[in-house]
């Protein structure tokens, strides 16, 4: 059983196996479509909470958050109809699977495996009292019963596979969603979609917008998938400096 002091310590780097399968289930979850249909719900709620939290930073009031089982989702703030604020905001959605990837995929090259999964969970119960329909209260109840399961009581091994995993999935999974997007936009399916809000906000042409989500993905990827392999696979750290082998 993880005990609160563990928050704090680091833990050592699990081996070179287990990040590689913890990756492969990651691009499977991604790639196969009937389990992409249900694993998109987590991106779905690093989606809309991405909305949230920005909406929250640059002052706007947050109403509410809906998350649907179509793996859909809505977040209602109030402000502004323009400006930097309702920009951010816009632009916040797709760009949060990745960057929260990348962050994750930072604490665990730092060695920081309970306190990456605890940080997940202050996310989601964060997000909890925001959620406003029961579809999506039971969807991040779910998710955060399970990472509350994995870092609570299972052993050192299984949370460091599962750190990992969850770093990878949301690393892998930022892409596929603006390649969905483009799709709906060009069969004229997603009007209102956060690359056409935006058009409307900054005289951008959406497309650019969905090539910004893309670039913004493939670049935490790239970076992430770094910091995600293990320094002895390399022989010297990320960042420098000689690891012992």
């Amino acid at each position: 059983m993880t005990e609160f002091s563990d928050l704090w310590e680091s833990q050592a780097d699990p081996e070179l196996w287990i990040v590689a399968a913890a990756a492969a289930l990651a691009l499977f979850l991604v790639a196969y479509g009937p389990a992409w249909r249900v694993s998109r719900n987590v991106v779905t709620i690093a989606h809309e909470g991405g909305h949230a939290l920005v909406a929250l930073l640059t002052g706007r009031k947050l109403d509410g958050i809906r998350l649907h089982s179509d793996t859909s989702g809505v977040t209602v703030s109030r402000g502004r109809p323009d400006g930097a604020g309702m920009v951010l905001t816009a632009l916040a959605g797709y760009a949060a699977p990745p960057l929260l990837g990348l962050f994750f995929a930072w604490l665990l090259e730092l060695g920081r495996i309970t306190l990456m999964l605890w940080g997940a969970l202050v996310l989601l119960a964060g997000m909890l009292v925001m959620i406003r329909n029961v579809f999506g209260v039971v969807s991040v109840l779910t998710t955060g019963g399970i990472v509350f399961a994995i870092s609570w009581f299972a052993p050192t091994d299984v949370q460091a596979a599962f750190a990992y995993f969850g770093a990878a999935f949301l690393l892998l999974a930022g892409a596929r969603p603006v390649i969905e997007l483009q799709r709906l936009r060009a069969l004229r399916q997603a009007p209102s979609s956060d690359a056409d809000q935006l058009a409307h906000l900054t005289g951008v042409p959406g497309l650019v917008w969905v090539c910004l989500f893309g670039l913004l993905a493939l670049a935490c990827l790239l970076l992430g998938g770094k910091l995600l392999i293990p320094a002895e696979a390399f022989g010297t750290s990320f960042f420098g400096g000689t690891s012992p082998l």
